[in-house]
């Protein structure tokens, strides 16, 4: 006998970039609400000799709850998740966050597409994707399935990213439904999340 179809889950936002994407970021983080009623997934790639101050830095810029991706997490609106240096960050169909420690994608651990992929293959909520600045093509087949999944995918024009590598290998593979300047992005993504009323 089959059955009902589980409720749509947490809207998410997932943010990714590379060089010059952290600042790209801040701007995108600044221009979002503290009544957010989206979690926000960002994966930013990082030497993975460091331990990772991103979330302390973003957190200084954001109305948002900002803490590093775990084990385990339980996606939340209005709190931002940060993946962790040298590690892959997967969405499961329940809803929690799977740190992922396998081959790196793209050169990079965590990679933009490991997290797309699994957002396009497992959640059930709204989805939006944001593709910033950076070099190489990390992101462009997450942002192909996130579209193809019903999401809807935002790439930071050339003109205002630093390197435009990733949204531009989203855009030439098909993933994109709109390309806009850095200060346009947090607006966009209001218009797909929504604010809590």
């Amino acid at each position: 006998m089959p059955h009902s179809p589980e409720p749509p889950g947490v809207p998410v936002v997932a943010i990714v970039g590379s060089a010059g994407g952290i600042r790209a970021l801040q701007v995108v983080l600044a221009g979002l609400p503290a009544d957010l009623e989206a979690c926000v997934l960002v994966v930013i790639h990082l030497t993975r000799l460091a331990p990772s101050v991103l979330p302390s830095i973003l957190a200084r810029e954001t109305a948002l709850h900002v803490e590093q991706a775990t084990n385990g997490a339980r996606l939340e609106p209005g709190v931002v998740f940060v993946a962790p240096p040298d590690a892959h960050v997967v969405v499961e169909p329940d809803e929690t966050i799977r740190l992922d420690d396998s081959e790196l994608v793209h050169h990079v651990r965590p990679s933009a597409d490991v997290l797309l992929l699994s957002l396009a293959r497992n959640h059930a909520g709204s989805l939006t994707a944001v593709i910033l600045s950076g070099t190489g093509l990390d992101g462009a087949a997450g942002a192909a399935a996130v579209k193809q999944a019903g999401g809807h995918v935002v790439a930071q024009d050339e003109a205002t990213s630093q390197y435009f590598g990733m949204p531009g290998a989203a855009i030439l593979a098909g993933g994109v439904d709109e390309v806009l300047p850095l200060d346009a992005i947090a607006p966009a993504v209001l218009q797909c999340a929504g604010a809590v009323r």
